[in-house]
This record gives structure tokens, sequence and C-alpha cells, in this order.
């Protein structure tokens, strides 16, 4: 049996007939440059995720890179992130001049630990930009006190994690937040791998302050407002009408489709700890982290559970952990299975970064899961059967 890690034909095979209307009515306008595809999308998405206004952009590394430059970063500043995800998140960071400072993360959810941040920032610290990994949300709440607290931008890199929920908490309440809502500014991706994905590259920012959402729209199309006058230097960002029709399609289908990678994940979880791995230290499975703190937290209101609903954790990625990492990634590919390693060297790592003075040690947590991780299928369309043999491809390759 083969099971890919990703199989995009099987979802395309079910809303073909959507998306071919789809592009025809966009062909048919031969409107393909922003317009009323892109700005239907753009309410959308931004109505998705909680927010006011959502600009639509080339791609989920331009949405990080424009947001940098609206807020006039560059040399001699510094923007706080995780060293455990993908390059684009410092990349931007360092095309505009400034300086990515790394600080390491948490071992339960991967993502950045909000404790190691303060000791980080310094009088160049101008923005922190926590990622989302795997489709679930950092702890925002924290992150925010420390950003309020020393006047910094936040940037959420929600490429892995539209839809995905978390509690924030303020002075008088608790409330549920989507991913991106909780910044000044969220980033998503919709590379063809991704949760909502078009056919290609396109990205999105959503913000709710207008004047930060003018100001991006006016960066992403050369910095020009009226056109063809420039107070400002931007770039060609701009998002194009025919991803934005197969984009409006699959977004009506995200949260069937994210309630099925959540069934994928539960029949996992539990055929895993009946194998036994769990208990001999062979496998740590991912942590819906909160879910779980809400669940398990004697304060909790059993609203705030049932409003968490069902996008605490979206699974962009079903991420184990083993200490045979390696050898059991070469045994399931000799089965046909398909498996990923997100992400093999931690930024602060890598070579281009070496400048900066980081070492391995540095930040350890980081370190070790690059070495630990692995990602297993977990895509919507994948059958009990294909889950079946994953499994027992696991047990077999781990025993």
């Amino acid at each position: 049996m083969k099971v890919p890690l990703l199989d995009l034909k099987a979802q395309y095979k079910s809303i073909r007939t959507e998306i071919q209307d789809a592009l025809e009515e966009t062909l048919e306008s031969q409107q393909f440059i922003l317009g009323p595809k892109v700005a239907s999308l753009e309410e959308a998405v931004s109505t998705y995720s909680g927010c006011q206004y959502g600009i639509g952009v080339s791609s989920g590394s331009d949405a990080l890179l424009i947001c940098l430059m609206a807020e006039g970063i560059g040399p001699g500043d510094e923007v706080i992130t995780s060293p455990y995800t993908f390059f684009a998140t410092a990349g931007a960071i360092s095309r505009t001049g400034a300086t990515p400072v790394f600080v390491d993360i948490q071992p339960d959810t991967y993502n950045i630990n909000p404790r190691l941040i303060q000791d980080k920032i310094s009088s160049k610290t101008r923005a922190i930009i926590p990622v989302h990994l795997y489709g679930q949300c950092a702890d925002m709440d924290s992150i925010l006190q420390i950003a309020r607290k020393n006047d910094l931008v936040i940037i959420e890199d929600a490429a892995q994690a539209i839809g995905a929920e978390c509690v924030f908490k303020n002075s008088l309440s608790s409330t549920i937040r989507r991913a991106g809502s909780m910044g000044d500014y969220g980033c998503f991706s919709f590379f063809p791998s991704k949760n909502l994905a078009c056919f290609g590259d396109g990205g999105m920012v959503v913000t709710n302050e207008p004047d930060r959402a003018e100001t991006l729209r006016i960066f992403r199309g050369h910095g020009s407002k009226p056109k063809y006058y420039h107070k400002v230097i931007g770039g060609n960002f701009r998002l194009d009408a025919l991803q934005a029709a197969v984009l409006s399609v699959k977004l009506h289908h995200l949260d069937e489709w994210t309630a099925r990678r959540q069934q994928n994940a539960s029949w996992y979880d539990n055929a895993l700890q009946k194998a036994g791995l769990i208990d001999k230290g062979l496998i740590t499975l991912p942590k819906a982290v909160w879910k779980e703190r809400l669940t398990e937290s004697k304060h909790s209101e059993t609203s705030e559970i049932n409003n968490l609903g069902n996008h605490y954790h979206i699974y962009h990625q079903y991420v184990i952990e083993t200490p045979k990492r390696d050898e059991l990634k070469s045994f399931l590919t000799s089965k046909g299975i398909g498996t990923a390693i997100y992400y093999p060297v931690p930024l602060h790592l890598q070579q281009c970064f070496a400048n900066l003075g980081y070492h391995s040690g540095s930040l350890i947590i980081s370190e070790e899961a690059a070495e630990r991780t692995l990602a297993l299928p977990i895509y919507p369309e994948l059958t009990s059967e294909q889950q079946n043999y994953v499994v027992n491809a696991i047990i077999e390759g781990l025993s």
C-alpha cells in the first residue's frame, strides 16, 4: 500500500466542479490582478479569523515581509522569533536589514517559550514574531503582555494555523480568539500544502487596525497611492484573482477538512497509545495543549471549553517524537509511507546566520526537536485502512 504524506489529487477530485466553475467565471471576467474576487476573499478570510481587515498578498513569506516594511523595521533593529520554523520567518526579518533574535521553544507545543523572551529584549528590539507551529497557537496571552510592557509590535506567523483557536485573557474575562487576530498583524500562507491552499503561491495579512490595513494596501502595490504616485517604496505583493477564486471555493470546506484532520489525529493518538510505544519511551505524541489546559483547569468555565469547539488544534501536521527518528523514517519509506522532517536544522544553526554567533547547544529544545520529530500523513482524505497501515508499520519499525 502507498500512503503519501499529502494527497492533493484526492482533495481536488472532491471539489473539481466547484473549482472549474470559479476559474471559468474569473477567466470570463478577465480581471486577474486584485479586483472583486480578491476583495471578496479578503472579507471572508478576515471574518473567519475574527479580524476586520484582510489584505491579500503574493505569499506567506511576503505577508511577513510587508508587515515588517509597513512598521519601518530595518537596519539596526532586532526582531525576536522562534528558531524552529520554516525559513521565511527569519528570512523576512533579514531581508529588511534587521537582525533576527532567536528564543527557544516549549517542548510540548514547539512554539516560542514566552518565559525566555524578556531576557532577549534590548533597546534595539522592535517586534516579536510568534509562530503558531503545526496548527496550534503560541501562548499569545503571555506574549502580548510582554509586548505591551515593552511597546513592541506583534506579527503572528499563522501560516500553518488558519482557524486555530486559543484562550485569550484580559483584565475582565477570558475569550476564545483565532490565530492571526491577537497581534497587530496576522500572516497566512496559502501554499499548496497548507490546510487552506491555492494552486500556487498566495498569502494574506489580517489586522483589526484600519491605518495599518491601508498602509499594507499601499505597500503591496509598489507603495503607490494614487497610482503612479509613490511616497514610499513598496513591492509587487499582490494576490491574483485566479488564486482568490480557488481559495474562495476551498474556504467553504475548511471546517469540514479541519474536523477530518482532528479525527485522524485522535485515531492516531488512540492507536499509538494502545500499541504501548509511549510507555516504552519510543514515541511522544503531539499535544493539543489549549484543549488540555481548559479541560484540566478547575477555574475553567464549561462554556469556555464548548466555545473552543474543534479548532484548538487544526493539525496542519501530526508530528511525533522518537529517539529512533531517522531509522523509523527510512523504514516507513521502504513501506511506501510518506513522512517529513519539519525541520532538520533549526534556524540559529543555518549557515546564513552563522554571523549571529549561535552554536550547537545554544537553543537545546529546538535542537532536540530537530533531531527527533517526524510528521505522519494527516490529510483529510486519509482512509482508516491507510492509517492502520501506517500504525502497524510504526509498530514493526520500532519493535
